[in-house]
């Protein structure tokens, strides 16, 4: 039966041609969609945790309550003795010491007196040590537009349009101003060894990235660190695991009545980032509702169509004894049948767009000159194991439903009538 129905569906093309095209079309639409709102939730949840939050972060309780302002007076102290007893209980995390601080970026003309000056946002992470994932982690290296990587202590990076905007070349001196983590006041002399673009305007208007060991010693913080953050070490946040790790922590280092006293946070508890989660799991399943809905209509209106085409085959049939519960039988595994076709092509045609898409994106710059979003520049798409299969849910589904309720009117065929349709 199952080879019969399939030699009528590729013979008779008028009867599949446009469920196909349909189902191909809605399956294409269904992957695309799919796989590049995953590529811009992905993207922004890793950029948001490589550059802020972490996997898991952890802060004295009273720069958690004042992060926003950047406290280094309320710093971690001991900080080596805290990571090493991290590393040891928690091996699968990679820690990493970050300080951010905010100052003056002054540039001297050849005279040493001041030529242009600028605010800026600093942020101080591990470059020089050579077991160090952060400039691999903060896609550093692939972001520099001219220059280089810091290679010794008292070089920096800054945003290439900021480097621009105070006609600062590589190798020019520049002199940073802030203040100690004891309030008093901080400045030292950094070498320009290169300028980047992260894409992204929060990051790209006034920043600029100095090595760790520069900022402890010039903010007054040795052995002293802003936040500790931890990296699963296979790149993938994990929320479960994450809270199993966070209340651990807290309930052996922190202390409620000390404000000082440690505390660690995992992602889903940082920047809002817990919807933006919940977003990404429920994402896939709103839009099959939607395409399931959609398509469903639309090849229940082609299934009638079919049908009213179809009156006299079914008359005949019925004519000579068929039952019509096996008619809509066959109706519906014929629907099966197509939505496997249309789905197989759809998801091809899919994939395919969806892989230009990983590999090249679409840049939003312009649109996202004014965000302060996270968000890269060029977004793109992901491609997952559920891209391969996702497809088939409403391709099926949509198809199925749709003949089913067209179908219907089998149902309602009078045998009497049958004979007077066969005679016209």
């Amino acid at each position: 039966m199952i080879k019969f129905l399939f030699k009528g569906i590729l013979r008779d093309r008028s009867r599949s041609l446009l469920p196909i095209i349909i189902v191909s079309i809605g399956v294409m639409l269904t992957i695309i969609l799919s796989t590049f709102i995953k590529g811009i939730l992905g993207d922004a949840i890793d950029m948001s945790a490589n550059f802020m939050t972490g996997h898991v972060k952890v802060m004295t309780k009273a720069y958690a309550e004042n992060n926003k302002q950047m406290p280094n007076d309320l710093c971690l102290l001991d900080v080596s003795k805290l990571k090493n007893e991290l590393r040891q209980k928690y091996p699968k995390i990679d820690w990493a010491e970050r300080i951010h601080f905010a100052g003056l970026l002054d540039v001297p003309d050849n005279n040493g007196e001041t030529k242009a000056q600028g605010p800026t946002v600093g942020q101080a992470i591990d470059f020089l040590s050579s077991d160090s994932k952060e400039p691999e982690r903060m896609n550093i290296q692939k972001s520099i537009v001219s220059g280089l990587m810091p290679a010794k202590n008292g070089d920096a990076l800054l945003s290439d349009a900021f480097a621009k905007k105070l006609g600062l070349d590589i190798g020019n001196d520049f002199t940073l101003f802030s203040s100690t983590a004891n309030g008093s006041m901080a400045f030292q002399n950094f070498t320009l060894a290169g300028t980047v673009s992260f894409g992204n305007s929060g990051l790209d208007k006034g920043s600029v990235l100095i090595d760790i060991v520069d900022a402890q010693r010039m903010l007054d913080m040795q052995d002293a660190a802003g936040e500790l953050l931890g990296f699963f070490k296979d790149g993938q946040y994990h929320d479960e695991s994450a809270e199993t790790i966070t209340k651990a922590f807290n309930t052996s280092y922190h202390n409620e009545g000390d404000e000082f006293s440690p505390i660690m946070f995992r992602l889903k508890e940082q920047n809002n980032l817990g919807s933006l989660l919940d977003q990404s799991k429920y994402m896939s399943f709103i839009m099959m509702s939607i395409f399931i809905f959609a398509m469903s209509i639309v090849l229940w209106n082609t299934g009638l169509l079919g049908g009213l085409r179809r009156y006299a085959e079914f008359g005949v049939r019925l004519a000579l004894g068929e039952e019509k519960k096996h008619i809509f039988g066959t109706i519906l595994i014929e629907a099966l049948m197509i939505g496997i076709i249309g789905s197989g092509v759809g998801t091809c045609l899919g994939l395919a767009i969806s892989l230009y898409l990983q590999e090249y994106g679409i840049d939003f710059s312009n649109e996202l000159k004014n965000s302060s979003m996270m968000l890269p520049s060029v977004h793109r798409a992901k491609i997952t194991s559920e891209a391969y299969y996702i497809g088939f849910i409403p391709g099926i589904i949509a198809i199925v439903l749709g003949n089913a309720l067209s179908g219907i009117g089998i149902f309602k065929r009078q045998t009497a009538q049958l004979f007077k349709e066969l005679e016209v």
